[in-house]
């Protein structure tokens, strides 16, 4: 059931943080990161991948009132240096820190952090901290930085689509739909792309192995 390894460690006396991210598949725009620590329990949460978009933008600000809460950007040009695994583990640390602050300047809270990083890696980055595969199904405050990423993603990619509107960004959020092949066969990729990513369909190879 959802929440009940955060349950484990609140029991142990720590404040739990959850980190996850959106956007490591697509072939354009940023992978953003968030980290959550919620106060109370909040109903409806869920991996965002579950959820309708409606549902996640009404949760959005029951999570920010009811958290600790931290999210961050990684531009294209950075995941191109970096490769999507650093790029997003970095982006994931750089919350975690973020709330590490809130938490230490909170003359109230005594509470030593534990973090929870979705996937297979740890950022290595903070002395109890542990990998969670599947963490946006596990964990509640992971399935709430979930839901804060794609939201926030989202977000970023309808205003790109304003900007570049032949890319069609707000119909597949940069991701390699088929329809999104055949635009970049015709136009080709812009300064938002990806370059260390392939961005031209093959059906022989493929799209890099991120986690």
């Amino acid at each position: 059931m959802i929440g009940e390894i955060d349950k484990i460690y609140s029991g142990q006396g720590f404040l739990v943080i959850g980190a996850d991210e959106a956007g490591r598949g697509p072939l354009c725009g940023p992978v953003v990161t968030a980290a959550v620590s919620l106060f109370t329990e909040i109903p409806g949460i869920n991996d965002s991948k579950k959820l309708s978009e409606k549902k996640r933008k009404e949760l959005v600000p029951l999570i920010i009132r009811n958290s600790f809460w931290a999210v961050y950007s990684v531009l294209p040009k950075v995941i191109d240096e970096m490769n999507i695994l650093h790029a997003s583990l970095y982006g994931m640390s750089k919350c975690v820190g973020r709330i590490i602050e809130k938490i230490g300047a909170d003359e109230e809270n005594e509470k030593t952090p534990f973090v929870m990083i979705d996937g297979n890696h740890k950022t290595g980055r903070f002395e109890n901290e542990i990998a969670l595969i599947k963490g946006d199904a596990k964990s509640i405050n992971i399935a709430a930085a979930s839901i804060l990423a794609k939201t926030y993603r989202d977000r970023i990619m309808d205003k790109w689509d304003k900007i570049y509107p032949e890319y069609h960004l707000s119909s597949h959020k940069g991701y390699p739909t088929a329809e999104h092949y055949d635009i970049l066969r015709k136009v080709g990729p812009c300064e938002i792309y990806r370059k260390s990513f392939r961005l031209i369909k093959s059906e022989e190879v493929e799209q890099l192995k991120l986690f």
